[in-house]
């Protein structure tokens, strides 16, 4: 920390570039098979290209099998994004990849929405179902 007592360029860079770790529960209902739906409505990331700041809307829908997603940790984890620079396509499938890494779930989903910019918005979605696993609701 500075004398001022605010944080300096350096720690605000460490801070925000590692994604912190996401932590679990154990699954209240492991024989049922239910959907969580999570949205994170204020999703900022980076253009690595202009380095002018994205907005989004990150929605997550999954069917757990023996861990749950814990929502505190997950909001850091999010907040990790907000000045890295990342495209679209790639922090979507990131997404997707840390948290199927962390819950090993039966099956996920995870949509970005982007805000429009100069009239283009974007919609990306990127989906995991674990082997042999079909989904009746």
């Amino acid at each position: 920390m500075t004398p001022t007592g605010s944080l300096s360029e350096l720690e605000k860079q460490k801070m925000y570039s590692e994604a912190p770790e996401i932590d679990t529960f154990d699954n209240p209902r492991p024989n049922r098979d239910y959907v969580n739906s999570i949205k994170v409505a204020e999703f900022t990331s980076v253009c690595p290209k202009t380095g002018l700041p994205d907005f989004g809307t990150i929605s997550i829908d999954y069917v757990a099998d023996q861990k749950c997603l814990e929502l505190k940790s997950l909001k850091y984890y999010f907040l990790s994004y907000r000045n890295r620079g990342i495209f679209y396509e790639a922090v979507t499938n990131q997404i997707l990849d840390d948290l199927v890494a962390t819950c090993q779930p039966r099956f996920m989903e995870v949509t970005g929405e982007f805000s429009a910019r100069g009239a283009i918005s974007s919609t990306i979605v990127a989906t995991y179902r674990k082997e042999g696993f079909e989904f009746k609701p």
